[in-house]
């Protein structure tokens, strides 16, 4: 599993990444409130288990101050110490991290402005959305005449 840096849990938290950081810290959130051991139901909970924490408290600390990095490592901490003390949340949070983070495919941008003078502006870049142009029309030489 990938480290899950205490840096990514506080941009998450502080909702940096739009609807999918949103989404992604939601996830989260469900994840630490599930109980430990759930797919061993008849097993009970080892003291060692027991003393863990859930991460509840720690997601709702950051929640409240996304700034703080304190914080946000205390939760990266939590969720390592988790993962390593229950296979089945070590299992959901690597496949939620997995999902969490950007992704790398399909990102490069290639743009090409061709075929003479364009006449309007001209943007370049990635994932654009409700843009909207103003723009009034100047009549050309030929139509002037």
């Amino acid at each position: 599993m990938d480290p899950i840096t205490a840096a990514a849990l506080a941009a998450l938290a502080g909702g940096l990444g739009g609807e999918a950081g949103r989404h992604a810290w939601q996830g989260l959130t469900t994840l630490v409130r599930r109980p430990f051991g759930r797919a061993d139901a008849q097993a009970t909970q080892s003291d060692a288990t027991s003393q863990v924490s859930s991460g509840e408290l720690e997601v709702a600390a950051l929640e409240g101050d996304p700034a703080d990095p304190m914080r946000a490592q205390a939760l990266a901490t939590v969720l390592g110490v988790r993962a390593a003390s229950d296979e089945e949340f070590r299992r959901l949070l690597d496949e939620w991290w997995q999902r969490a983070q950007p992704s790398t495919s399909g990102g490069d941008v290639h743009n090409d402005v061709s075929g003479g003078t364009q006449n309007g502006p001209v943007l370049q870049g990635r994932d654009f959305s409700s843009l909207t142009f103003h723009m009034t029309r100047t009549p050309a030489s030929s139509d002037r005449d």
